[in-house]
């Protein structure tokens, strides 16, 4: 699968030459540049394609998708058109459920399916809704984002730009709250699980139990930080990501 730049899909870096694609699904709230650093890190070796979702950056006058499988149904979709090629798919938090569904609906239709699946930042999936996506009201949401911290934070201190953002957060965490683990067979596709080891919302263990959703040996991988320890264990993040994917590591 070869993707190309649409309105679903950003690249923030050439990577001519590059066999091997990382699509990646932004955290709730955020846009595709949310993967700018992972994507200077990893290039021209690995070349890197974040998704954008509606209502945001350049798709802010579309409305926010509220349903993260139909969000997932979407993305699959625009990557089926794609000609074929080796990828694999990075989400962190709401973006690793993206990931992961959207990985669902391609094995569902017999499509080519990503080589790996990195989920970062999120728990396994559930049939009910955790509590930290159960959000009512904007005082509430904007605490959890606090909570969360990571550089997006610093957004709530300007008024303009909060109000910039904030229906952003209300459709997403909309969608994280109404999303529903469906059983299903589970994935032929080895799965990587990556957790911060100071995640408010995440315990290890609960980041461990996306490993048995694939038939596939999986691995946990445990970075020093807290929801974005993207943010501040970037270079450790790259490394892991390229041994991962089979590409040298930088000296």
């Amino acid at each position: 699968m070869s993707v190309v730049e649409s309105r679903w899909l950003r690249r923030f870096a050439s990577a001519e030459g590059s066999k091997l694609q990382l699509i990646c699904f932004p955290h709730a709230g955020g846009a595709a540049s949310a993967y700018l650093g992972l994507t200077r890190a990893l290039a021209p070796d690995i070349d890197v394609v974040a998704v954008q979702y509606p209502g945001r950056q350049e798709r802010r006058l579309e409305p926010a998708l509220t349903s993260l499988t139909h969000l997932a149904r979407a993305v699959a979709e625009e990557l089926a058109r794609a000609p074929q090629r080796p990828y694999a798919f990075f989400g962190h938090s709401m973006g690793a459920v993206v990931a992961y569904e959207t990985a669902r609906v391609l094995a569902e239709f017999d499509l080519v399916t990503p080589r790996r699946l990195i989920l970062s930042g999120r728990g396994a999936p559930s049939t009910e809704p955790r509590a930290s996506d159960r959000l009512a009201g904007d005082a509430a949401l904007i605490a959890e984002i606090r909570r969360l911290g990571g550089t997006g934070s610093r957004v709530l201190d300007d008024p303009e730009l909060l109000e910039m953002v904030l229906p952003t957060l209300r459709a997403d965490y909309a969608a994280l709250s109404r999303y529903r683990w469906l059983p299903g067979p589970p994935l032929d596709i080895p799965l990587t699980v990556m957790v911060g080891t100071a995640d408010p919302v995440v315990p290890v263990d609960d980041a461990r139990g996306w490993l048995a959703h694939s038939t596939r040996p999986g691995d946990l991988l445990t970075f020093d930080g807290g929801h974005f320890y993207l943010d501040t264990r970037l270079p450790s993040v790259a490394e892991a990501v390229r041994t991962l994917l089979g590409q040298p590591t930088r000296v």
